[in-house]
């Protein structure tokens, strides 16, 4: 990649970040006179410095950025919306854009890193492989201070990995309590259960009301049976690790969640067959209006159901506050150590990252395909603006609609993660999703989880 960032890109980074800094909430966009000066003194320097090799060679920064394809019309938003608006932005950057399906995705990565061809951006989910063969820039490297005081922290920290940060969220999905209002009033429930005892008092109102309807819904597949796991164990004060970033999978909190797990099956109020029995045909169900209750992500919701449904805080158990489940997938930034300025080639991949995360860019992307931002601006501004801007074609190409972000971006600061950058993540999926089965199946929860424990952590 044999690119120069001339003058203009640096002078443009700036003004494209007081222009953000104007647009967004007080707290987290403003930029201050003394920080746009020290700003703009330090793009003016970085400039100068690569200015008479851009003369002289006349090349523009080409960076070649990997977008996983979230919907059938991804491309038409890249191609027809950003890319267009970057060039505009940034002409002294040379950008592609592909798009590439998640079923491709990984191999389309791996034998570009075999053939020494990998993307300067990639979209994908996880980074720990990447990090672990030195592949990756730090994030701090590229991500501007103003776009890292509006990425919610919660999300930021989410990629943090021996306490690096090395990649940035590209968006966010969280999963809550769906409930179906029609079946709770007629079942006498007067609101959505709080706690673990108003959930079974609902389960069994609603059962005796209607035996056809399934008043809750319970993956412990191998599909996401650790997703299940971290629902309940959150809400009751555990989780996969510590404060300290310990494992602790066998603390008397998960213990006790995988005993609560239990108790549901028992008492008939899930699926018959949770082990088998994933969240689609589920989500499917409460659709259809056959199932009463259900923790699912925020876009479960079919474009052609008519249920009546309500969003609610996840049920909690020994007064602890309700943590929702955040999902995010990541942009990260290849090393290359062949480019012959790494400075330009590092402020090329910055003005890309300050561009995408611009509130409006952002906002509209997020419209566009039905996801949440991770941006702290863009969660306040879309509960009062999604409706200006359009839905993709496959999601009705309608506009935007406010409730919807207004529901799901308050919950935004309170999700919780996977550990899934951690060496050990593969085996503690499954581990735990064995740990639910076993219990369902008859053996102590305890005995189960202190032998997953021992062999995790030791």
């Amino acid at each position: 990649m044999k690119k120069i960032l001339a003058m203009t890109l640096a002078v443009s980074m700036v003004l494209g970040l007081t222009a953000c800094g104007g647009s967004g909430s007080s707290s987290s966009t403003e930029t201050t006179a003394a920080a746009t000066e020290a700003a703009t003194e330090a793009a003016t320097e970085a400039a100068a410095e690569t200015e008479a090799a851009a003369e002289a060679t006349g090349d523009k920064v080409s960076l070649n950025v990997i977008i996983s394809q979230y919907g059938n019309n991804t491309q038409e938003w890249w191609d027809g919306v950003f890319v267009p608006g970057f060039a505009e932005a940034h002409p002294e950057v040379d950008l592609t854009v592909e798009i590439v399906s998640w079923n491709d995705l990984y191999t389309v990565v791996a034998n570009r890193i075999t053939n020494n061809d990998a993307p300067d951006i990639l979209n994908i989910d996880t980074f720990a492989d990447y990090v672990a063969d030195d592949l990756l820039m730090p994030a701090e490297e590229y991500a501007s201070d103003e776009l890292k005081a509006k990425i919610i922290p919660s999300f930021w920290n989410a990629n943090e990995l021996d306490g690096t940060v090395w990649a940035l969220p590209i968006l966010a999905s969280v999963r809550s309590l769906f409930y179906n209002k029609d079946i709770l009033e007629a079942a006498g429930v007067a609101n959505p259960p709080t706690t673990w005892d108003e959930v079974k008092d609902a389960c069994a109102k609603i059962k005796a009301y209607n035996p056809d309807i399934t008043p809750w819904s319970l993956d412990v597949s191998s599909d996401e049976g650790q997703a299940a796991f971290g629902y309940y164990t959150w809400n009751n004060g555990g989780g996969f690790v510590d404060e300290s970033g310990n494992w602790a999978l066998n603390s008397d909190a998960n213990v006790e969640s995988l005993n609560f797990i239990k108790e549901m099956v028992d008492a008939g109020y899930c699926f018959a067959d949770p082990m088998n029995a994933t969240r689609y045909p589920q989500q499917d169900a409460f659709n259809a209006g056959s199932l009463a209750m259900m923790i699912g992500p925020c876009n479960m919701i079919s474009a052609d159901s008519d249920v009546n449904y309500g969003v609610a805080p996840m049920p909690t158990n020994g007064g602890n506050s309700p943590v929702a489940f955040g999902v995010c997938d990541r942009l990260m930034a290849f090393r290359d150590d062949s480019a012959p300025d790494q400075d330009a080639r590092t402020a090329a991949i910055s003005a890309f990252f300050d561009y995408f995360y611009d509130q409006e860019v952002y906002s509209e992307y997020m419209v566009y395909e039905g996801f949440l931002p991770v941006t702290s601006d863009s969660s306040e501004y879309l509960p009062e603006n999604a409706e200006k801007f359009n839905k993709c074609e496959a999601n009705g190409g309608t506009p935007g609609e406010n409730d919807y972000f207004a529901t799901w971006c308050g919950m935004l600061a309170d999700c919780d993660f996977y550990p899934a950058s951690r060496a050990e993540w593969i085996d503690v999926k499954q581990g735990v999703i064995d740990a639910e089965q076993q219990v369902l199946e008859g053996a102590d929860a305890k005995e189960v989880l202190d032998a997953l424990q021992e062999d995790i952590a030791g």
